[in-house]
């Protein structure tokens, strides 16, 4: 089949039809590719608007669960002191009992000692004690002539002593008691001058 002049001509025509269609100079190719760029643009701002979003919410959800979490922190730490406190509190409304006990003892006369209703009262005080021990308390040890510190030690009175050098304990009157580091009651003692 032979091309004929006319077809060559139309041919042409199409060619530079389709050729102008895709030009960039075309102003409707141009418009297409402008509302394309704007489309494009307009895209890539929300994207970045979600994303801001997006770490603005991830920000605040970390800040809250930290919050959170000090929050239960602090609750945890009350309660533990709520149950010191209340414990310190019971032990110091039972110290005058403990005191009761071993002055009834140091005094209890030699002929009824050996009694069993005696040795069951002594019973009772050795749970006293264990009760007490077992949530920490400890005597304040204290020895005639030891120096008096007024952290562990309550001065009743400042007496003459033979023996005794000057800011140093005399004697005990009453025991003092602590938990760990804490003083519950300090020891009345007597001071030498």
């Amino acid at each position: 089949m032979e091309t004929t002049s006319q077809d060559q001509t139309i041919m042409a025509d199409a060619t530079q039809a389709t050729a102008e269609a895709t030009s960039p100079l075309d102003p409707a190719n141009a418009t297409a590719s402008a509302a394309e760029a704007d489309t494009m643009a307009a895209l890539q701002k929300e994207l970045a608007e979600a994303r801001a979003k997006a770490h603005e919410y991830l920000d605040g959800w970390q800040r809250a669960r930290a919050e959170f979490a000090n929050y239960k922190k602090r609750q945890e730490q009350q309660s533990a002191d709520l149950r010191a406190f209340a414990t310190v509190d019971l032990i110091r409304k039972l110290l005058p009992i403990q005191d009761d006990f071993e002055r009834a003892i140091k005094t209890l006369p030699e002929g009824i000692a050996h009694m069993t209703w005696i040795e069951g009262v002594m019973l009772i005080h050795r749970k006293l004690q264990l009760i007490l021990e077992s949530e920490g308390l400890k005597a304040i040890e204290i020895k005639k002539n030891d120096p008096f510190d007024p952290s562990l030690h309550e001065a009743i009175s400042h007496d003459e002593a033979e023996g005794v050098e000057s800011g140093h304990i005399i004697e005990e009157l009453q025991k003092g008691y602590k938990i760990g580091d804490r003083v519950i009651r300090p020891a009345l003692v007597r001071v030498a001058k």
